[in-house]
């Protein structure tokens, strides 16, 4: 039997908070995927990237989920999945995956992670559109953009002119 090119696996971030697990897939351009997410995993099939190439992962889930209720948006950079946790598991995991090891494909999101001491308040979990939103307008909202407007060009002190190279 001849030897099948292998699939890669897309990049994987992830992040959590007590009611849901946030999933991004890294493929751009990734036309008409192929999602679907069981209880138990989340498998992946899809065509994208700078080569459009076909790239595929199994995610095998570290506690069982209520796949009905968990939600998918695809972006033109990415392909974002809210998993929602079973009702009867609010708590935080300790991996994302069933098996306590290392991907290479599989990342942490720090960008939209929270500990699980984090003051905000969980029991409002709403839909992914707020939870978007209220991790620093990643659905658009440019109205926390920084202002650069106060600081003097002056002030930075290793503008200093760059002696010539020695031959």
């Amino acid at each position: 039997m001849p030897n099948l090119p292998e699939v890669p696996p897309p990049l994987v971030a992830w992040a959590q908070r007590n009611h849901c697990i946030f999933l991004t897939i890294c493929l751009e351009d990734c036309k008409n995927p192929t999602i679907n997410i069981g209880k138990n995993q989340l498998v992946f099939d899809g065509i994208g990237g700078t080569e459009q190439k076909l790239h595929h992962v199994t995610v095998p889930f570290y506690k069982e989920i209520n796949a009905e209720k968990s939600q998918t948006f695809l972006r033109e950079r990415n392909i974002e999945i809210l998993i929602k946790k079973t009702d009867e598991d609010k708590t935080y995991w300790p991996q994302l995956t069933k098996e306590k090891k290392k991907y290479h494909w599989l990342k942490v999101d720090f960008n939209k992670w929270k500990d699980e001491d984090d003051s905000e308040d969980e029991n409002n979990e709403g839909n992914f559109e707020d939870l978007m939103r209220s991790m620093g307008g990643l659905m658009g909202d440019s109205s926390e953009k920084p202002n650069f407007d106060d600081l003097d060009p002056q002030s930075d002190s290793d503008d200093e002119d760059i002696p010539d190279l020695e031959e």
